[in-house]
This record gives C-alpha cells, sequence and structure tokens, in this order.
C-alpha cells in the first residue's frame, strides 16, 4: 500500500550522542500491520527541490497502535536519508509504502523468549505487545554497548511492560559484562540441563525471536538447534526497492531437503525460521 503519514511526534530518545528518533505516523498502514513488518518511506531534501536520494528507506514497526490508526517506527541517524528523515517536522506528511514483508508468528501457549542486539531491539516491541495481549509469558534478553544506550533505546518503555528484563552491556555498566547471548546459554541450560543428552521436558514450550547484528543471530540460532527450541529471526539487509522487484536484499536458505535456495528478504521475510538461513555466506 502507498499511503501517506502524517507527523504527530518526531523526537530524540535519551542522549543525543545515541543518535536515536522515535517518529510516530498517523495513516491506514497500522489496521493492518504485523509485527516484525516495516515501512519503506520516502526521504528527500525539499529544500533543493530534489530527488535524491531516490530510494526509500526500510524501517521496522516498532508499534502498532490500530485504535490511533498510529504506527511508531525508532531509528538511529547513520547516513544521508536518515539525516534528511530526522529533519522532518510534526504536521508534516510522508510518503510511505507497507505494511511490507512477512512479520513473526506466535505460538499459542507458553513463552516467548525475545533476544535483541542493539537497535535490533526496535521491531520486538511491538511483538511484546501482541504475545502479552494474547497471554503469553514473555522474557527480554537484550544486548547493547553500555548503560547510556539502552537507557536511550527504550529500556523504560519495556520496563514499564513489568516482564523479566535480562541485560548484558559489553562495558558491564548496566546488567551483565559481555554478550547477550551468553545469559540465553545460562538460562537454556538452567532448564534443559547442558547437552542434548541431559535435557528434560520444561513445564513451558518456549519460542524465541531475535533480531540484531547477523553474528549474533547466528549464535542464537545455534543455540536454539542444540536445545531443540525453535526460533525466529528478523534479517536485516540492504534494499533497494523494498517490494522484491531489485533483487537486492536477496538471501540463502536451505529447505526441508538439503536444496539450497534463494528468497528475498524484503518479500519472503524479513522474519525467518532460524534453521532456514544459511549463515555462511560463502554457500
Amino acid at each position: 500500500m502507498l499511503t501517506e503519514g502524517l507527523v504527530v511526534v518526531h523526537e530524540g530518545m535519551g542522549a543525543e550522542e545515541q543518535r536515536l528518533r522515535r517518529l510516530v505516523l498517523k495513516g491506514p498502514i497500522a489496521k493492518t500491520a504485523q509485527p516484525g513488518q516495516f515501512v519503506a518511506v520516502q526521504v528527500q531534501d525539499l529544500s533543493i527541490s530534489s530527488f535524491d536520494p531516490l530510494l526509500r528507506r526500510p524501517i521496522s514497526l516498532a508499534e502498532i497502535s490500530p485504535d490511533q490508526d498510529e504506527i511508531t517506527l525508532l531509528y538511529r541517524i547513520q547516513g544521508r536519508g536518515t539525516e534528511i528523515l530526522a529533519r522532518v517536522r510534526c504536521g508534516e506528511r510522508l510518503s510511505v509504502m507497507g505494511p511490507l514483508g512477512k512479520g513473526f508468528s506466535l505460538p499459542e501457549v507458553g513463552e516467548l523468549w525475545l533476544v535483541a542486539g542493539g537497535i535490533g531491539i526496535f521491531p520486538l516491541y511491538a511483538l511484546a505487545q501482541s504475545a502479552l495481549a494474547q497471554g503469553l509469558i514473555v522474557h527480554l534478553f537484550w544486548g547493547g554497548e553500555n548503560q547510556s544506550f539502552l537507557q536511550s533505546a527504550g529500556l523504560p518503555a519495556w520496563q514499564a511492560l513489568g516482564i523479566p528484563i535480562h541485560l548484558s552491556t559489553l562495558d558491564g555498566t548496566l546488567g551483565d559484562k559481555g554478550l547477550v547471548t551468553e545469559q540465553v546459554l545460562r538460562r537454556l541450560a538452567q532448564l534443559f540441563g547442558q547437552t542434548k543428552q541431559e535435557m528434560h521436558l520444561s513445564t513451558q514450550q518456549i519460542t524465541v525471536a531475535t533480531c540484531g547484528p547477523k553474528k549474533m543471530m547466528q549464535a542464537v540460532t545455534e543455540l536454539c538447534y542444540n536445545f531443540r527450541v525453535p526460533v525466529q529471526v528478523s534479517l536485516e539487509e540492504r534494499m533497494g526497492c523494498a517490494v522484491g522487484a531489485c533483487l537486492g536484499c536477496v538471501c540463502t536458505l536451505i529447505d526441508e531437503e538439503g536444496t539450497l535456495i534463494h528468497k528475498k528478504v524484503c518479500q519472503d521475510g524479513p522474519v525467518f525460521q532460524g534453521e532456514e538461513v544459511v549463515w555462511d555466506e560463502s554457500c
């Protein structure tokens, strides 16, 4: 769907050096959007009457409010497109395509573990809200650079959900010092035993959803495979058209017969089953 979104909120998040922004758009996209989907926003420098940059910027849906016809986009300023987007003011309108892609699917019962690395936290908030509304038990495992980043990127909003939160920082300023995957491994080992031979059934079925750096998602997928826990991954690839025409975001998967296949992250994803993804790009 190609539509216009009215900017109702556009503000900085936390410490200015983190360069994080919160953008709320009012429009029809909220009526059909699902957690894990994204939108493609047109960003242009109108001060010079230019179509540059030509390509839209894909941004995940951080919050979906169908009753208010609003979607919330969280992003980090890290290139020319987002630099231009950051100058947009409330009351202006943006050309938006969406909702795009395939989002997350929720289990019917049990626990949903959300594993985030850095700004990979952004698409998981809408998923957490949906899971809680369905009555699922939600845990968050989140790793980042330091306390300033985690606080700026929305930790207070997550704490307001009242769910268990397991934090990791590289410098140890908040939560455990180290990688978020270390916390996930410890928790899985506590529940299931250290190895496949030691595993016993949990009283609750666990499903994992993860988003963040590729190496982190690969590690989470491998952990989940070892403990026979299903995992969904939200891939982040550079997109050109965001509608499957340019083939700029093709990823390699492996099907049930072991055959390598290629799919488009923008159209067939961005969410895939972790065991489907071929993480080694040489394959």
